[in-house]
């Protein structure tokens, strides 16, 4: 699989940085970490969860996923309000305020995957009509990410590290689908990473509150519907893809799920 299939909880013990045993009030449990290193920790003592990113980890910029949240807030999206972030020579991190809800991929909800998925698409709806993308500062548009694929695909990351549905494309076939993109849908303030593990559940199934929102901004929705009905597939295993379309209140566009589907994978 690709580097999505990394991220989880680990199932080694890790090492807690003291930073955030600086920041803790009680025992501390390490609930995810990501294909690139990225910690986050669960305090329950003070109802929250608190982020590591070692330095030396571009890729993963808590500052302006701090900045998005805020932002995202202070717009009306039901989002994991900021308590602290910051660095120092060893890394940085982000603390946030727990809310009363379960990961779509909790095991709850892993036996319920049909209702997630819906909740999923729901959620995306209501994230992209409450916030105004003409008044949004921060940038996921097509053009930013196909640099980023560049970058990618300069350091050497190519087909074998590609979903199972593209390694067929050679990194020239891959170019010339990624220049060729559909005309934007409609533009909102998308997620950045609308997986399900980044989707909060009620206690009924309903959607609660996005989290990690590090990639927040503007582009077309199909951005995100793309990922969150292929990420149903990874979490849930296949059919529950026009779940999340109807919970979003939309018919799926094949052109544009395959383009951006793409465009996630490379970049």
């Amino acid at each position: 699989m690709t580097e999505r299939a990394l991220a989880g909880a680990p199932e080694e013990p890790v090492e807690t940085p003291g930073a955030i045993l600086d920041r803790a009030a009680g025992p501390l449990e390490t609930v995810w970490e990501n294909e690139l290193g990225g910690l986050t920790f669960r305090d329950r003592t003070a109802g929250r969860y608190l982020k590591w990113v070692a330095a030396g980890t571009p890729e993963l910029d808590l500052d302006a996923e701090a900045a998005r949240l805020r932002w995202a807030a202070a717009q009306g999206a039901r989002v994991p309000s900021v308590v602290e972030a910051g660095s120092d020579r060893s890394g940085s991190w982000l603390v946030t305020a727990a809310l009363r809800g379960d990961s779509a991929v909790a095991p709850r909800w892993i036996a319920e995957p049909g209702t997630a998925a819906r909740a999923i698409g729901a959620g995306l709806r209501e994230l992209h009509d409450r916030l105004d993308a003409s008044v949004c500062p921060f940038d996921w548009s097509i053009e930013r990410r196909l640099e980023q694929a560049e970058e990618r695909l300069s350091r050497g990351i190519g087909p074998a590290d590609w979903s199972p549905e593209h390694r067929a494309l050679s990194i020239r076939q891959a170019r010339d689908l990624l220049r060729d993109a559909p005309p934007v849908d409609e533009p909102v303030v998308c997620h950045g990473d609308a997986c399900a593990p980044n989707t909060l559940l009620d206690e009924s199934g309903a959607f609660l509150a996005h989290v990690d929102l590090g990639a927040l901004g503007t582009a077309d929705r199909w951005a995100d519907l793309a990922i969150a009905s292929w990420s149903t597939v990874w979490n849930y295993g296949p059919g529950y893809e026009a779940a999340v379309y109807a919970g979003y209140g939309i018919e799926p566009d094949p052109e544009r799920i395959a383009y951006y589907r793409l465009l996630w994978d490379l970049s």
